[in-house]
């Protein structure tokens, strides 16, 4: 039995919304990733600031070595000499920063005090870098005796002793700067060439001291104080320094 003529219901077909996609080929889809990378213009102030924040550290290291090396390259003058340690404080540039009478020596100011995590680390890793060249070094430790605080603050001209950061180096009398100068050096090779000359010493340790280059003083036993039989009480030693310690005298040539 044939159905009856009429009009078939029609088919609804279900469209997905278009997307905005609406290149005819491939060729376009490198301008569409170029729109999406571009900022809009709104952020575009923010994204060139963002751009400008990030600076090549390696450039900042080869200028710093170049500073350093150009202090090299010329001679000491004696009017940028510092002043003798007793002359008042007197704040002189970094170039023109000096110790006189170690033309012939490496010194390192540091500590050998943990107080400062930082501080104990950057002063080790200087001392193990200049040693692991071999070569004789003066170092100084301000937590042993603080005279050697007073002459690196007249030295740098610091009148705060918060203001004076740690380790300080001096090579052949001059200032090379503190951790992040001796780093960038020994990084791109310079710092061998800088120390080359100066005496070598054996690798290990005085056997009377122990590398300390300190020992307790003989004539108060390491107190600091003595006793005056004629009725004055106690007085201070005169020989030894504040904590009753002398230089050691197989290692150590100057006078405290």
């Amino acid at each position: 039995m044939w159905l009856p003529w009429g009009k078939s219901p029609r088919k609804t077909i279900m469209r997905t919304p278009s997307s905005n996609f609406s290149l005819s080929s491939f060729k376009g889809i490198q301008s569409l990733i170029q729109d999406e990378e571009t900022p809009p213009p709104s952020n575009q102030y923010h994204y060139s600031q963002q751009i400008q924040i990030k600076k090549p550290s390696i450039f900042h290291r080869v200028r710093v070595a170049r500073s350093v090396l150009r202090s090299f390259s010329c001679p000491i003058q004696p009017e940028l000499l510092i002043p003798h340690l007793d002359s008042p404080n007197v704040t002189t540039p970094t170039s023109a920063i000096s110790l006189p009478g170690t033309e012939t020596r490496i010194v390192v100011y540091f500590t050998s005090l943990r107080i400062v995590r930082k501080t104990f680390e950057d002063c080790r890793t200087v001392r193990t870098i200049l040693k692991g060249f071999r070569i004789s070094i003066d170092e100084r430790d301000l937590s042993m005796d603080a005279g050697f605080l007073e002459e690196l603050q007249q030295i740098l001209g610091v009148k705060k002793k918060s203001q004076l950061a740690l380790p300080r180096v001096f090579i052949g009398g001059r200032y090379i700067g503190g951790a992040e100068e001796v780093r960038q050096l020994h990084e791109i090779g310079e710092l061998k060439k800088i120390v080359e000359g100066f005496p070598t010493v054996e690798p290990g340790v005085c056997d009377h001291c122990g590398g300390y280059r300190f020992v307790l003083c003989d004539h108060c036993n390491g107190s600091h104080k003595i006793f005056m039989e004629k009725g004055s009480g106690f007085r201070s030693c005169l020989i030894c320094n504040e904590n009753g310690l002398i230089k050691c005298p197989s290692c150590t040539s100057a006078p405290l």
